[in-house]
């Protein structure tokens, strides 16, 4: 009976491992909802959301009863556009830029809208970073005029207002800070936060990490992104990819 126990936890054992170390089928035969879920929803892209109530109810403010602060979510900003009568879902997609994966899912999209860019994109979606790690921040909304705010927010940081605030974290509580930034561009890849990939002459991530976990906040404004990821799910073909 102990020997039926034993070879049975050596089984789950054995499928745990397998499980973890999942295998995905080239990048090349993704769809589209492949793409997407491993941008959104995969070890090395997640989604923070962050839900708006106020615009839920709304009672119109009568003309000439004085000036607001102009803010999303005034009541200026209400009747020149008026009210959503809604919650608002804020999305901020957060991606490891720098791991292979992420490279991918972006160079299925773009080849699965344009067939002929498919050979063009191996070069960026094969590539391996082993001098930074690169966060990419992208942003989408359910109404798209709760987008301003977010837009300016990241169009407007910089190296220096961020760093004291942006980092990233392993399960020791060792963190590594922003050293560059990059605002959103025509690229259409989002913000990207680069932070060195040694920390005092080693890799700062290893297997035994636990997770990694980036945080950042945006002086003066309401972005504030923590997001943890978990080091354990992200080996991809044999090799951790962040």
């Amino acid at each position: 009976m102990k020997k039926l126990l034993f070879l049975c936890l050596l089984l789950c054992l054995g499928g745990l491992a397998a499980s973890a170390q999942k295998k995905f089928k080239p990048w090349n035969e993704w769809s589209e909802k492949d793409a997407l879920k491993m941008l959104n929803d995969s070890p090395w892209g997640q989604t923070q959301t962050d839900t708006n109530t106020s615009e839920m109810f709304f009672s119109p403010t009568a003309q000439g009863s004085g000036r607001s602060s102009g803010g999303v979510g005034s009541s200026n900003d209400r009747n020149a556009q008026g009210a959503l009568n809604q919650a608002t879902n804020l999305n901020f997609r957060i991606r490891f830029l720098s791991a292979k994966p992420i490279r991918q899912a972006i160079a299925r999209q773009i080849s699965l809208k344009n067939p002929q860019m498919e050979e063009q994109m191996k070069g960026f979606a094969e590539q391996t970073s082993d001098q930074y790690i690169v966060v990419a921040v992208d942003y989408d909304a359910t109404d798209r005029r709760i987008l301003g705010p977010a837009m300016q927010a990241f169009t407007s940081a910089n190296v220096g207002i961020l760093k004291n605030n942006t980092y990233l974290e392993i399960k020791d509580g060792k963190r590594i800070f922003l050293d560059k930034y990059m605002p959103p561009s025509s690229d259409g890849l989002g913000a990207k936060f680069v932070f060195p990939r040694q920390a005092e002459g080693k890799p700062f991530v290893t297997p035994d990490s636990g997770y990694l976990r980036f945080y950042t906040e945006i002086p003066n404004t309401s972005v504030k992104l923590n997001m943890r990821f978990k080091i354990q799910d992200m080996t991809y073909d044999g090799k951790l990819e962040y």
